[in-house]
């Protein structure tokens, strides 16, 4: 199998997208599929011209001959008006959003309000800011993410887990393979990627820095700590937090706030958001490695959580209840339609809720609960928590949207 085979569920909300809005950002971390779902969609698109199909055209952004194509913007783009267009990492060309935005005018007022520019960006920040000043109104937003269980064959889950989703990084032919691809993933992004953008962070500080998160995944964030570590100031490790999380690398989970007469945490837990890059950071090449490991648990925590955020509709706010004493769900999904899913995280074969659960979910009072585990039956455990199956529960996430 390669990436061409996966189908994503991410493509039916982008064709939608394209239907709805003159533009569509697809933003994700490098190596993604975000090149490769575009392309199919741009290839597949019906635009009949003169009783033909025209196929979309592709630009890459990093290419010169590319970019040079783009010099006068305008009548170039006008000439492909009836294609559908893809300007992958556009990024490098901010520019180009200004001249975006006259051409997409244009074209409303002819008539045409939809499905002219689908552009791919790498990073949330620059793009997000540089669209949003000029394209508001005019571009839909959407993040693709690493696979998860429901984009790959029954049985695969371990392998998800341990090699994580990007699509190279799980398709590799050996664990060895997975590993060496993973390792110069993380080294482009610290000595390419990132100085690129523009903050100039050594790549050995931001290195460690990522893997102190991987050694605390699900932990509290304590920027005192991570400070002292890392001999910076605490304001520092902030901006080294946002920008991982800005690169959608990282995932901070803020605290679910309850009326309870109860003290509650106030931080946010944060988690490395590809398992197969913790595992990496971390120096474990294989299943032997991340099971004999003290992270395996929040490893498989960590994966669990992102697949159920991912699988869960739009417009859901995610977050997790922990009071001071230690009572905590690992994740509270609160649906845009209302209720509230609580469940708790575990890699065991057995799905039994411990004491603390169910105190906190008499706090919260959720409208359904879950204990996600390793295993697949799924059934009803004590305190009115269902003992379910990854894959189960998001394809019933899912179902919602």
């Amino acid at each position: 199998m390669n990436a061409m085979m996966i189908p994503r569920s991410l493509r039916p909300s982008v064709e939608e997208h394209l239907r709805i809005f003159p533009a569509v950002a697809l933003l994700g971390p490098r190596q993604v599929g975000k090149t490769t779902m575009a392309r199919a969609i741009a290839d597949a698109r019906p635009e009949p011209v003169r009783g033909a199909r025209k196929p979309g055209l592709y630009l890459d952004l990093e290419n010169p001959a590319h970019r040079e194509r783009l010099v006068d913007a305008r009548g170039y783009l006008g000439s492909v008006r009836d294609r559908l267009v893809v300007l992958d990492e556009i990024h490098r060309v901010p520019e180009l959003f200004q001249e975006l935005r006259g051409i997409i005018d244009e074209r409303i007022r002819d008539g045409e309000p939809a499905g002219h520019f689908l552009v791919l960006g790498s990073a949330s920040m620059d793009l997000m800011r540089q669209s949003g000043e000029s394209l508001a109104g005019r571009i839909g937003y959407l993040a693709l993410d690493p696979l998860d269980v429901r984009e790959v064959g029954d049985g695969e889950l371990t392998r998800l887990w341990i090699r994580g989703g990007f699509p190279r990084s799980f398709l590799a032919p050996t664990d060895g393979a997975s590993t060496l691809w993973r390792e110069n993933f993380i080294r482009t992004y610290l000595e390419r990627d990132i100085p690129m953008l523009g903050p100039r962070i050594p790549a050995e500080t931001l290195r460690r820095f990522w893997t102190m998160l991987a050694h605390s995944q699900g932990g509290l964030w304590n920027a005192a700590a991570l400070a002292r570590s890392l001999s910076v100031d605490g304001k520092t490790v902030v901006r080294y937090l946002d920008l991982l999380a800005d690169l959608l690398l990282v995932r901070r989970l803020p605290p679910f706030h309850a009326n309870v007469r109860k003290r509650l945490v106030k931080s946010p837990k944060v988690y490395v958001r590809d398992s197969g890059i913790v595992h990496t950071l971390l120096g474990l090449d294989d299943r032997h490695a991340v099971v004999g490991h003290p992270v395996a648990g929040a490893s498989w925590e960590g994966f669990a959580i992102e697949t159920l955020i991912r699988a869960a509709p739009g417009r859901t706010r995610a977050s997790f209840y922990r009071t001071a004493t230690g009572t905590e769900i690992d994740l509270v999904l609160e649906l845009p339609g209302g209720g509230v899913w609580a469940t708790e995280v575990k890699r065991g074969l057995v799905g039994v809720p411990g004491r603390r659960l169910r105190i906190a979910l008499d706090d919260v009072r959720p409208d359904e609960a879950f204990l996600v585990y390793g295993g697949e039956e799924r059934y009803p455990a004590k305190g009115g928590v269902e003992a379910i199956g990854l894959r189960e529960l998001a394809e019933e996430l899912a179902a919602l949207s």
